[in-house]
């Protein structure tokens, strides 16, 4: 799960980290009594959305006076905000952040992750601070630091002491950057993060450290732990389908393909959609229905993917092992029933009950193709696409 900017610092802030005076802002009378309450004269005005890149697309401005916070506010809410992690479509600016203007000296990029190989935290450290990590690291590798923490010690003195080396600094700006590399893993493994980025980390004109930007990303997994994270969560900037899949414990993300796919088991589910681009499709979404999944389960799976404009077509695969080839049969059919069929449809069944689970499908009179395995599947839905086309 992810959240705002905004959130995150306040988070940061509760954890002692050192972030500059701001308050969000749903209108423009708001962002212009936060920019009141701020010591000045310069102001950031910032939108608030799941993406990075704000500043390249119009999303950060720097204000001199109130009337020019008004005046950005008025431009960015309501906006559509197009980044390189947004896509094309872009996303709409419902919020923002107004932010206290910060004497910026310097930029550092510091960010902590789980390191899936090591099942450590990690920290990746540059001098390069404002920039795209990932163009950093393609051109200029060398000037990118990283190192994990062994869950077994934890943060000890002498990390803090390698962030400070990785960053160059020295003195009063050194040991700043230890004590905010200890915080910075205590709020980490506190809040069951996956991810927390601070890019930049600026060193002011007085020498002090501040957070100037913050993301943040939870595991979901790990959100009953944590009610007040839960509620952080703003709907607006999550896929509709995704929250629908949520409400039925559907493993679900949407893509940019036109082949829906509905599969059960995750692996099962990637050589699905690996096959499909290997004949020349792309899959519009990831979707695993599980191993217990029900006739009002599948259906619901078959309505969110049938939901999506850009499905030319769907593959539903299903390999019964636990999941019976019957039970799909029926969710597929209920499902065509309630929402109509308007895309080729091509299905594969085999394991528990498939014999029963094909008797179904052909008695129901349903136009569907039926595939006898895998490979054949996926050339068949990719076909008919393009036929279709």
């Amino acid at each position: 799960m992810n959240i705002h900017e905004y959130q995150a610092k306040a988070i940061l802030k509760e954890f002692g980290a050192p972030v500059p005076q701001g308050y969000p802002a749903f209108s423009v009378d708001e962002a212009v009594c936060a920019a009141k309450q701020l010591p000045g004269p310069v102001y950031v005005v910032k939108a608030q959305i799941h993406a990075g890149g704000r500043g390249k697309g119009g999303g950060v401005k720097i204000a001199k006076s109130i009337d020019e916070v008004r005046s950005f506010a008025e431009d960015m809410l309501g906006m559509t905000l197009v980044t390189h992690q947004t896509g094309p479509a872009g996303k709409e600016v419902r919020r923002l952040y107004i932010e206290d203007g910060a004497d910026i000296a310097d930029e550092f990029y510091l960010s902590m992750l789980v390191d899936r190989e090591s099942s450590e935290i990690a920290y990746v450290v540059s001098t390069e601070g404002g920039m795209d990590i990932e163009q950093v690291a393609a051109g200029t590798p060398e000037k990118i630091v990283s190192f994990s923490i062994d869950p077994a010690t934890g943060f000890l003195p002498h990390h803090g002491r390698a962030v400070a080396r990785a960053l160059k600094l020295r003195g009063s700006a050194a040991k700043q950057a230890g004590k905010l590399a200890a915080v910075l893993y205590k709020a980490f493994t506190a809040k069951d993060m996956s991810l927390l980025e601070i890019n930049p980390l600026v060193l002011t004109g007085a020498g002090d450290l501040v957070c100037l930007d913050a993301k943040m990303a939870f595991d979901n997994n790990a959100l009953y732990r944590h009610p007040d994270i839960e509620d952080l969560r703003d709907e607006t900037e999550e896929d509709p389908k995704e929250r629908a899949a949520k409400k039925f414990d559907l493993s679900y993300i949407a893509l940019d393909g036109e082949i829906g796919c509905m599969v059960n088991g995750a692996g099962l589910a990637m050589a699905t959609m690996d096959i499909i681009k290997l004949y020349g499709g792309e899959p519009a979404n990831f979707l695993d229905v599980g191993g217990g999944a029900t006739t009002e389960k599948v259906t619901a799976a078959f309505k969110i993917i049938t939901s999506d404009p850009h499905v030319k077509g769907i593959l539903v695969n299903i390999f019964g092992g636990i999941m019976r080839c019957d039970v799909i049969a029926e969710g597929v059919i209920a499902a065509v029933n309630e929402v109509g069929l308007k895309v080729p449809l091509v299905v594969r069944l085999e394991g528990t009950n498939v014999e029963r689970g094909k008797e179904i499908i052909a008695e129901s009179g349903l136009n569907v193709i039926s595939a006898d395995n895998l490979d054949d599947a996926a050339q068949k839905v990719v076909a008919a696409v393009k036929e279709a086309a």
